[in-house]
């Protein structure tokens, strides 16, 4: 390739990033709320941010770290994700999930309490999981992967029991950085969250995420793995999506003034476009 053409190439790509970061900013300073970001192409490095050092609660993304702690755990032999898992009436909370309804008892294994904490994000599911790994084993899993800020306060739908009180009082189940967030989805792209086979794994199990109204809404065929989560003023949607360039895109929306529960919701809906920007700047067009 002659000198003249990889410039060429270059400046067009900074261009386009270029445009990309100023339409990003556009649907950010539009919404009522406040919206950070980190996305990053993992082929090329470049990387847009906004506000991605800034702590937001993850809501349901949380169960991300849950997730990468258990196969951790499994990787290391102390234990199996074979292992048996009793669901009783006491075990079961509200919110999303299907647990909640099953007749007890009712034995599982801890792989398929996994797959439901992760694609349906059921949180009694969730709350089985950390009952047998324990909150502060995820905070050590993520502080070894470099990633400090990012802390599981409690069981889900059981914040009266929780390990921090005055951070889960002011984010919720969970806290994260757009940042921290985002670079475990490439670590995990990687093969260097736990290993390689257990990264593509979990990989795997997050393309079966069932939430398709963010990052994925205007992405109808996209490959993509990635977590969502919902709460009150909070909305969030991470992961990698193939473009086909690995794309790891990780927004975070707090202080939302539309705080309803419907898909249509502001907070939904400016993760939404910034999805369909991220596809049509670095991607091609959805089938």
């Amino acid at each position: 390739m002659s000198a003249s053409l990889f410039s060429a190439e270059t400046l067009s790509a900074q261009a386009g990033s270029a445009r990309l970061r100023a339409q990003l900013d556009s649907l950010s300073n539009s919404h009522r709320g406040v919206v950070g970001y980190h996305i990053r192409n993992l082929e090329t490095g470049e990387t847009l941010t906004r506000r991605a050092d800034e702590t937001f609660p993850t809501a349901s993304l949380i169960k991300v770290p849950v997730l990468v702690a258990l196969f951790d755990l499994a990787e290391q032999g102390q234990l199996s994700l074979d292992d048996p898992v009793v669901l009783t009436n006491l075990d079961k909370v509200g919110g999303a999930g299907e647990l909640q309804y099953l007749r007890t008892p009712l034995t599982l294994r801890l792989w398929d309490v996994a797959w439901l904490m992760t694609t349906l994000s059921d949180n009694t599911a969730t709350n089985l999981i950390l009952d047998r790994i324990k909150i502060r084993r995820v905070w050590q899993k993520m502080e070894a992967l470099g990633l400090p800020h990012t802390k599981v306060h409690s069981g889900s739908m059981t914040r009266i029991a929780s390990v921090a009180p005055d951070s889960s009082a002011k984010y919720g189940l969970g806290v994260t950085t757009p940042g921290e967030m985002a670079q475990l989805f490439a670590l995990l792209a990687e093969g260097k969250a736990v290993s390689p086979k257990a990264d593509s794994t979990m990989l795997e199990i997050l393309r079966h995420n069932g939430d398709d109204t963010k990052l994925l809404r205007f992405n109808y065929g996209v490959r993509a793995a990635h977590k969502t989560g919902d709460v009150d003023a909070a909305r969030t949607d991470c992961g990698v999506l193939w473009l086909p360039a690995r794309v790891v895109a990780c927004v975070m929306t707090k202080e939302n003034a539309d705080t309803r529960y419907w898909a249509e919701s502001e907070g939904n809906a400016v993760i939404a476009h910034i999805g369909r920007a991220i596809r049509e700047a670095w991607g091609a067009a959805p089938r």
